[in-house]
């Protein structure tokens, strides 16, 4: 899969071999995140994506065109049949790690002490505890203890 160019030609992948600059190019601008989030947190319609971002409806018509083009929305038809609405695939269900990752290092960086912020919470009311990385043997993982290997 190659990511859209704005003249319709399929460029190269920022760098080919490297997993977390294809997800960027894929998803690393601001508004495709918050689509996904709220994708995640129920927005179904066009106008809801528009009310709960504020995002201006050209950029959404855009974010929503390549998310779906590159697998990670679906058009569904709505009860009524009158419009489309737009549903989480597997690939952009698989996102909700990186969401709630995002979410929680936002909690720890990007607030004041003691400011106001929305929480996320499971099921049962209570807050989704962090997520970590862990090694097989359940040892916590840093960017310390790990190293990328390239494959030839």
């Amino acid at each position: 899969m190659a990511r859209d160019d704005t003249d319709g030609r399929s460029p190269a992948w920022t760098d080919p071999s490297c997993p977390v600059a294809r997800t960027v190019d894929l998803v690393g601008d601001r508004w495709s995140l918050l689509v996904i989030r709220d994708a995640m947190d129920g927005a179904r319609s066009f106008t809801d994506f528009q009310q709960r971002t504020g995002i201006a409806r050209n950029i959404l018509t855009d974010r929503l065109r390549k998310l779906t083009a590159h697998g990670l929305l679906t058009q569904v038809d709505a009860p009524s049949g009158r419009r489309r609405l737009y549903a989480l695939t597997e690939a952009g269900k698989d996102l909700f790690p990186v969401i709630v990752t995002l979410r929680q290092w936002g909690e720890r960086h990007a607030f004041e002490a003691g400011e106001a912020h929305s929480v996320l919470v499971d099921g049962d009311g209570s807050r989704v505890p962090e997520l970590l990385p862990v090694a097989a043997d359940g040892t916590p993982l840093t960017s310390d203890t790990t190293t990328v290997r390239r494959q030839a």
